[in-house]
């Protein structure tokens, strides 16, 4: 497999860039999985430093200002190519809104450009911001990943280097993908989280609008009668399943542990028509291998998790404890999904679900998620697809071979 051009490590900002002409197959990918380990990483996490100044006013942007207000932060400035119509959005009510052709170029030179935006790659932006003269631009996780002893989100983790273990058994899951599309996806997300370099492979696009619901899982949305959301969060997920279905589904179970999140989820279901709220069970609870109480964080919006930060404690429940007949499972448990297929062992072997698993949220993504599934479900085929950039939006689909 030949690739287009070297990696390319640029200025302060240390976050590289590959491209590479096609989809690798198995001994192409164990090769480039062994560049990875014998190479170093040159980037990491960045603390905040003042004024705050993001770039993009979008969803991930407004995350960013609630993420930072947690932490007694003010934003000092937002650049967006749609000020004008942010300064009309309540949201950033008393936040300076600058379009990037109007950013003095002393504000440039001197502030740290916090990228707030994973719906497009990180670098072709990056370059397009230095050239227009900002000195230094950084992924907005990269500077959360500095603050997680006050904050537990954690989508910029870096990973360690591989051990021997590691290395042969991330090697084992590479193989064990069913297509070489997923062999490039994991690549691509091994090499943001190992070296902060950006992969990109010819035939390998990510993919933002088909989340949890890719053309291989939408093919059998008719055997999809019941359906659990695991990680409800506002029931995005859930309306999108409903929709796919056209209403036609026996069951949602919708599991969420946030209180706030569990509110938006009612006030969604109670505008739905009758005869389709009544077919939405809302369960407040946390997914976990066993039923334990641990320290929670919540307030955090999809963020909200078990983590020593937490003031308030939560017991978590088992799938398998809720006695669930599910033909679809999604999980996106801010790092527990592996916990909570602990806990759901006998509702996978009993009704044999479709599985979609996000593993970007900590090191468990690498290989144990993923290798736990291939060892434990027989007859599953398993793909990995990113749906959006900087190592984030990384799901793992398990679907039974009796599917097609």
């Amino acid at each position: 497999m030949r690739e287009r051009g070297p990696a390319v490590l640029t200025g302060a900002n240390r976050y590289g860039q590959r491209h590479f002409r096609e989809v690798p197959g198995r001994s192409e990918a164990r090769a480039l999985l062994a560049e990875l380990r014998d190479s170093a990483c040159r980037a990491a996490p960045q603390p905040p430093r003042f004024p705050i100044t993001l770039y993009g006013g979008g969803d991930m942007g407004r995350m960013a200002r609630d993420y930072f207000a947690s932490l007694g932060h003010e934003i000092g400035l937002v650049v967006d190519r749609n000020a004008e119509t942010l300064r009309k959005d309540p949201f950033w009510r008393g936040v300076q809104i600058a379009h990037p052709d109007d950013v003095p170029s002393h504000v440039k030179q001197d502030a740290p450009l916090i990228l707030c935006v994973a719906t497009a790659p990180f670098k072709p932006l990056e370059s397009e911001l230095a050239t227009d003269g900002w000195a230094e631009i950084v992924p907005f996780y990269d500077v959360a990943e500095s603050q997680r002893d006050r904050h537990p989100l954690s989508n910029g983790w870096f990973a360690d280097p591989l051990s021997d273990t590691d290395f042969a058994r991330t090697a084992e899951v590479l193989e064990g993908w069913d297509d070489d599309l997923s062999r490039a996806h994991h690549l691509q997300f091994l090499a943001w989280r190992m070296l902060r370099e950006e992969w990109t492979f010819e035939g390998a696009p990510v993919t933002r609008s088909d989340r949890f619901f890719i053309p291989e899982v939408s093919a059998s949305a008719d055997a999809l009668d019941e359906f659990v959301d695991g990680g409800a969060h506002h029931g995005q997920v859930t309306r999108k399943f409903a929709a796919l279905r056209d209403n036609a589904f026996r069951q949602i179970v919708a599991i969420e542990p946030d209180p706030d999140n569990m509110a938006a989820i009612e006030a969604m279901r109670a505008a739905m028509a009758p005869d389709v709220a009544e077919r939405i069970a809302l369960v407040s609870a946390a997914l976990g291998a066993e039923n334990d109480t641990r320290p929670f964080h919540r307030g955090l919006g999809y963020a909200s998790q078990f983590s020593t930060t937490g003031q308030d404690t939560l017991r978590s429940e088992t799938l398998d404890s809720l006695d669930l007949a599910p033909d679809f499972i999604k999980l996106h448990l801010e790092g527990a999904e592996r916990d909570a297929l602990r806990g759901a062992q006998e509702t996978i072997r009993r009704h044999r679900p479709i599985l979609a698993v996000t593993t970007y949220h900590n090191a468990d993504g690498i290989w144990r998620t993923p290798a736990w599934l291939m060892e434990t479900l027989e007859d599953y085929r398993f793909l990995m697809r990113l749906h959006s950039w900087c190592g984030t939006g990384a799901v793992v689909y398990a679907l039974p071979k009796e599917q097609g």
